[in-house]
């Protein structure tokens, strides 16, 4: 059975194409929607971006007839524009007129159509409690459908003989095939996924490996028996995040975890480790998400670099940290200033990113998780030849208005890039800050 499936602004605002998202059922897009859009329009920002997106594409819509009275869309469903004269009572209407507008929509189509279930989409969590309390059936935007323990974790476990587990400290690859607890396996292995072997023999005895990027075999990875500026791995998660981090053939890394799990002080440790000591790299460059991509810095006093400071002073304690660890040694740079004035460590906004060619550099894009999908494929296609892409987060800790633990451009690219052999995702488990800051991630 077709549905009518309502929308709200903000889903609309979230993702440009969600009018084709419903398969064969009917979209019904209130008036209301349509007012609120027009507000955004002139908007620089990523949901400016998307209100002119979503005018056009219902324009081109409108050409194929009257939206009034529906136009088919791709998918095999239906689109309309659809208005009512309807009211919700008074005090659900004190100070979200267009809200419960647009709810009054959704009922009045429940009761003009109730051969045909209504379903109102929107990611507002207290309009969904509202339109519950009506007897409305609200639902959130799920573009992917998935939980967050669903999600791609980036490595796993496998229970396998005491000669492979032999092979892999010797660094001998191992076949896949010849893997025992593969035959007859259904698991799905992915290109740069982290694998740890453990003996069946004795099962507290284990090795660490790597899915190779044709899927063939598990490679041992590197032991870091060398500390990478001053930085050792000091769990499995670390050790796996190092490895990629720091092989040239992966050129994308998505990292997740808690905070206190290590993601940016690695990242910076490997970046810094490649353009310096392998010089592998021009620079390493350092950007965290502030405001909306093409938005302005503001109007603070003082320079980019000034306005920039306070946000960006989680880089410099970091770096300032890895310096403390490394040691004069080789390495001229004695501080976070010398490293910018040498020209092997930038901080730069995003905002800025639209439009530039970034050719052999180390770039770090830092809390990710409160970039959308489409900010991360405007970041991503910045990048030149020989260029690598960190992307580090917590998908738990989302400030952005319009995207959540799922949909944020962290999860989905790492959700994307999955089956491609030239990225990596690990996630970050166990908190290495200090106890303090570990119970606090576990407990608050």
């Amino acid at each position: 059975m077709k549905k009518n499936f309502v929308l709200d602004t903000n889903v609309l605002l979230h993702d440009a194409q969600a009018i084709t998202g419903f398969a064969d059922n009917n979209v019904c897009i209130p008036i209301y929607v349509i007012e609120e859009i027009d507000q955004f329009k002139k908007d620089l920002s990523e949901l400016g971006r998307n209100a002119r997106e979503v005018s056009r594409t219902l324009d081109r819509f409108r050409s194929l007839g009257n939206l009034a009275n529906g136009v088919d869309i791709p998918t095999g469903g239906t689109l309309r524009v659809v208005m009512t004269s309807r009211r919700l009572p008074p005090e659900m209407s004190l100070s979200h007129q267009v809200d419960s507008s647009i709810m009054a929509v959704a009922l009045d189509l429940k009761e003009r159509e109730p051969n045909t279930p209504v379903i109102f989409v929107t990611k507002d969590t207290n309009l969904r409690i509202r339109a519950d309390a009506i007897g409305i059936t609200a639902v959130d935007y799920d573009k992917g459908g998935i939980t967050l323990q669903e999600l791609y974790p980036g490595a796993t476990e496998l229970l396998v003989s005491t000669e492979q587990v032999d092979a892999i400290f010797s660094d001998t690859p191992v076949k896949l095939l010849d893997v025992d607890a593969l035959r007859g396996h259904s698991q799905e292995f992915f290109p740069n996924e982290y694998i740890l072997l453990r003996d069946s023999g004795r099962p507290t005895r284990t090795a660490l490996g790597r899915i190779c990027g044709e899927k063939t075999k598990i490679e041992p990875i590197k032991s870091f028996r060398d500390p990478i500026w001053g930085i050792k791995p000091r769990n499995k998660e670390q050790h796996y995040a190092l490895d990629a981090l720091l092989r040239d053939e992966i050129q994308l890394v998505t990292l997740t975890g808690k905070a206190g799990t290590g993601k940016t002080l690695l990242a910076l440790a490997a970046g810094l480790h490649k353009a310096t000591d392998e010089t592998q790299f021009r620079r390493v460059l350092v950007s965290r998400p502030i405001f909306p991509l093409g938005r302005d810095i503001g109007y603070l006093p003082g320079s980019v670099e000034d306005k920039l400071k306070p946000w960006m002073q989680p880089i410099h304690d970091n770096v300032e940290f890895l310096l403390s660890l490394a040691g004069n040694g080789k390495r001229q740079p004695k501080s976070y200033k010398h490293l910018h004035e040498a020209g092997l460590l930038e901080v730069e906004p995003l905002t800025y990113i639209r439009g530039r060619s970034i050719p052999q550099q180390y770039m770090i894009v830092d809390e990710a998780q409160n970039l959308t999908p489409h900010e991360v494929k405007t970041i991503l296609t910045r990048a030149g030849e020989n260029t690598k892409m960190v992307f580090t987060g917590d998908p738990y800790q989302i400030d952005h208005p319009y995207v959540d633990s799922i949909n944020n451009g962290l999860t989905y690219l790492a959700q994307r890039f999955k089956s491609e052999k030239i990225a990596a995702h690990v996630n970050l488990a166990k908190g290495e800050r200090s106890p303090l800051a570990e119970l606090a991630a576990n407990l608050l």
